[in-house]
């Protein structure tokens, strides 16, 4: 943009000194010819009293002087057809001017001044002054330099006047690009700073109002989470305390200690809703993996489900928190359950790529879906809420990974999370 407007202002004002300098050229070469054809003039006009009034000989000295000083070639053509001063043949102008007067006749190498002095005795005598075409134009070429150099002066003074006036204009936009891209990388205390044209400071305005108004509307639904949450605590007292009042021990144990977990979950979903503000995690995810496959194997042996689970022995750190990666991965173990029969195996895979982070993968032998369409968040084909897939792309893509999904072979499904190293 910067640039462009330096272009549409050098060209304008190209156009316009075209328009003033071309004629001024002209102009220029006008006055220059006439002001040398006016002292050639005078000059011839300054022997006709003199040529009325003496004699040859005085003549002939008067045209030698003039001859002498530097200047134009006088010649002068007497009615007895003697030729005083420089030599010159008698031109078709002398001629004309001997019948019609004093002219001037333009010729190819210059000019012909020709004075007529007519009342002599014998006739009509000519002064011929002749003017050529160097003298015409002396001084023309140092006089057009000047302009061009003007021109290019004021041309380059224009397009630095330009270019300030578009930086004045361009840097605004840029600031406001990295406030909008700062937004967008979750940065919401990013803020326009107004400046520049009147327009792009409502840009600016508009900007940070809107800022504002995100960031007041995530306030709110992290909120309405913690709340939502929150009160779930209610029912789950209760159940605990139902639990706790049943007569078989290792139940009420077995109960309590869900209900517990459960109530952990909630606490953890609450503080992750306030604490969304803060940079991403990092864990163990060998831990965090083991964990979690622990927990759903006892529901495996429940159902009669063969679970492979293949975890390297080392930490393997990567890019996500630990609420987050043990909800991803609960998300695609309890869709397992959900959405396979009983006795359909499944397993869970960890292991370390060359770059770093992990790559998990968890399949299933079950009936498998079609993976024609990618996974849209709310969408599901087989009566859930359809955010179990979903809630495993974010947690891969928030890593700086990636989420795939395919068919397992030979059939079933067959989810790859690739989890970038922290710092990523």
């Amino acid at each position: 943009m910067r640039k462009r407007l330096a272009l549409l202002v050098a060209a304008a004002m190209s156009l316009v000194l075209i328009a003033f300098l071309v004629p001024m050229a002209i102009l220029l070469r006008s006055v220059t010819a006439d002001r040398a054809v006016t002292t050639a003039t005078a000059k011839a006009q300054s022997l006709t009293s003199l040529i009325a009034t003496a004699d040859a000989q005085t003549v002939q000295a008067a045209v030698d002087q003039l001859n002498a000083m530097a200047g134009y070639p006088v010649t002068v053509f007497l009615p007895d057809s003697t030729v005083v001063g420089a030599s010159s043949a008698r031109t078709p102008g002398v001629q004309l001017a001997e019948l019609q007067g004093s002219i001037i006749v333009a010729e190819a190498g210059g000019r012909e001044i020709l004075v007529a002095v007519e009342g002599l005795a014998q006739g009509t005598a000519v002064v011929r002054v002749f003017v050529s075409q160097a003298e015409l134009t002396r001084g023309l070429g140092s006089a057009w330099l000047v302009l061009a150099v003007l021109g290019l002066v004021l041309l380059a003074l224009g397009v630095v006047v330009a270019d300030r006036l578009a930086r004045s204009v361009v840097r605004p936009v840029h600031e406001l690009a990295a406030v909008s891209h700062g937004l967008a990388s979750g940065n919401l205390d990013a803020r326009a700073r107004p400046s520049g044209p009147a327009e792009v400071r409502a840009v600016a305005a508009a900007l940070n109002h809107l800022a504002a108004r995100i960031r007041e509307l995530i306030r709110q639904e992290r909120e309405a989470v913690a709340d939502i949450s929150h009160r779930l605590r209610t029912p789950l007292t209760v159940l605990r305390l139902d639990a706790e009042s049943l007569d078989d021990p290792g139940a009420a144990e077995r109960i309590t200690g869900h209900a517990e977990a459960l109530e952990r979950e909630i606490s953890a979903i609450i503080q992750q809703a306030r604490d969304r503000d803060s940079g991403p995690g990092a864990c163990d995810a060998a831990e965090v993996v083991a964990e979690r496959a622990r927990f759903w194997s006892v529901l495996a042996q429940d159902q009669d489900r063969h679970a492979t689970v293949d975890i390297p022995p080392g930490p393997v750190p990567v890019a996500v928190g630990r609420t987050e990666l043990a909800a991803c991965l609960d998300a695609l173990l309890g869709n397992i359950f959900a959405h396979t029969p009983e006795k359909a195996s499944f397993g869970i895979s960890l292991s370390v790529p060359a770059g770093g982070g992990a790559l998990l993968v968890v399949e299933d032998t079950g009936p498998g879906f079609t993976v024609e369409a990618p996974v849209s968040r709310g969408t599901s084909g087989a009566g859930s809420t359809g955010l179990g897939l979903d809630i495993a792309r974010r947690t891969a893509r928030a890593s700086g990974g990636t989420f795939t999904v395919a068919q397992a072979h030979p059939h079933g499904a067959r989810i790859v999370l690739q989890l970038g190293p922290p710092g990523s």
